[in-house]
């Protein structure tokens, strides 16, 4: 039957009561047969207790920074106290309460430093996975279910780029055949935390946040997995934000090209890197809600069927920063460009949208802690204007590559609404419109209601109207 890889989030492993139905859910996926693999988050807003417990430390503050740790070990020791009982209960209680001093130790000696590297956050912030699946384990064996934890620190094998770690896949995956295929070859659901990995010399490293989807698609693809199931306290993929939106559709099911356009111009449900293993894999994923686990979800594969005329959904990045880059040394002058991006390269800086013309460059970015030294160097070649508060709006479809009526739609439901920049990606999956902050509620509603409300199932929207 396969092995099924469930990723459950930290909301889906909040408090004993979410761990308990995490445990009914993975004793469902094993009566239907083949093994299971089980990837947890950290407790919900556990990693932002221990990021707020480094920062504390950096700032020399050594009582506050362990107290914010003590905190959170009384909050683990309560949970694993209502997940289990007698010399299950003292076992686990013991393995969180020396992770958890570990950490303290640890940034009372940053306190005195009053710094904090990549490698030292690394550190400190891995305990939240770790004590989180070690109860999720302890759970599962409480209840009847084979299971056993592993220190995803001795599968996952990255590079040294601390806090925002490069996993090596093959390395992975031999290290899957030693550490995983004997537990589930023993019939055992093998427990590991998402997010973290380690060098070959064994040191602790991160995926970067929302790296826990991450994890479970390395690990599916070093199984050669049947399925990734990442469990999250959201039905699926929507439509669009509902945050925005005030009654986004479930879609049932997207091709992983749209899925990674989504992810990547914000859709929270999935991490934008989520796709790739699997995709290297074809191994379907698939999204589910832990809180209502009857309903299908959505489901990722290779391709995805759709009605012509129809988006997958839309997806939005707020706060974003466009910069026009201007000089007429552009005109006709070869390497311009790369010598441009270098700049952003140097300073670690993800570009999102790119347009050019004959004499300019407007690029968009989200990530502005180095804005200020990007202007800097960039205004020793060119004129460089900086645009703040404003926002990616992006639809998502198969279907923009094959109509060229639905672009059309697109622009023509914002009507008035002032766009900024606008860009079809080579694989003509998407387009992308830049445009105020201010003005994303009302875009985001247009595009929704041309797309995806009832009537429009119905009728062809006018081309330019």
């Amino acid at each position: 039957m396969g092995t099924t890889v469930l990723k459950f989030g930290g909301t889906s492993v909040a408090d004993a009561e979410a761990i308990d139905r995490v445990a009914a859910i993975v004793r469902r996926q094993l009566e239907g047969g083949g093994s299971a693999v089980v990837v947890v988050s950290a407790l919900a807003k556990a990693t932002d207790a221990l990021i707020a417990a480094a920062r504390l430390a950096e700032d020399g503050d050594a009582e506050s920074a362990a107290a914010r740790v003590n905190e959170l070990t009384e909050r683990h020791l309560a949970v694993a106290a209502a997940l289990t009982s007698g010399s299950a209960r003292a076992t686990l209680s013991a393995a969180i309460g020396e992770e958890f001093a570990a950490v303290a130790g640890l940034v009372r000696a940053l306190a005195v430093l009053r710094e904090v590297s990549p490698r030292s956050l690394d550190a400190v912030v891995a305990a939240g996975e770790l004590a989180s699946s070690r109860m999720v384990a302890a759970a599962f064996v409480d209840r009847g279910i084979p299971a056993v934890w592993i220190d995803a620190r001795r599968l996952v094998v990255t590079d040294a780029e601390h806090t925002a770690a490069l996993p090596d896949l093959d390395a992975t995956r031999a290290r899957a055949q030693e550490v995983l295929a004997p537990a589930l070859r023993a019939g055992e659901v093998a427990v590991l935390g998402g997010f973290i990995g380690a060098t070959p010399r064994g040191v602790t490293t991160t995926l970067g946040r929302g790296g826990s989807d991450y994890s479970a698609a390395i690990v599916g693809a070093s199984v050669d997995a049947r399925e990734i199931q990442i469990w999250t306290d959201v039905d699926g993929m929507l439509t669009a934000d509902p945050r925005i939106i005030a009654s986004p559709r479930l879609v049932h099911q997207l091709s992983f090209a749209e899925a990674s356009e989504l992810a990547y111009f914000g859709a929270k449900v999935l991490h934008p890197s989520t796709i790739l293993p699997a995709v290297s894999r074809n191994i379907p994923v698939r999204i589910l809600n832990s809180k209502r686990p009857e309903v299908t979800g959505t489901l990722i594969t290779a391709d995805a069927a759709r009605s012509a005329g129809e988006l997958a959904a839309i997806a939005c990045k707020r706060d974003v920063t466009v910069i026009d880059i201007t000089s007429t040394r552009m005109l006709m002058a070869h390497g311009f460009l790369r010598r441009l991006f270098e700049v952003f390269e140097r300073f670690r800086t993800a570009v999102d949208v790119v347009t050019t013309s004959e004499v300019s460059v407007s690029v968009t970015v989200d990530d502005t802690r180095r804005l200020d030294a990007i202007v800097e160097n960039l205004r020793t070649f060119a004129d460089v204007a900086c645009e703040p508060a404003m926002a990616i709006v992006c639809a998502v479809g198969e279907n923009l590559r094959t109509d060229p009526a639905v672009f059309g739609r697109a622009v023509d439901a914002l009507g008035r609404i002032p766009l900024r920049l606008v860009s079809q990606a080579a694989s003509r999956r998407n387009v992308t419109f830049v445009l105020r902050d201010a003005d994303v509620p009302e875009a985001m509603n247009r595009l929704h209601g041309a797309f995806f409300s009832r009537e429009s199932a119905d009728r062809e929207k006018p081309l330019f109207a």
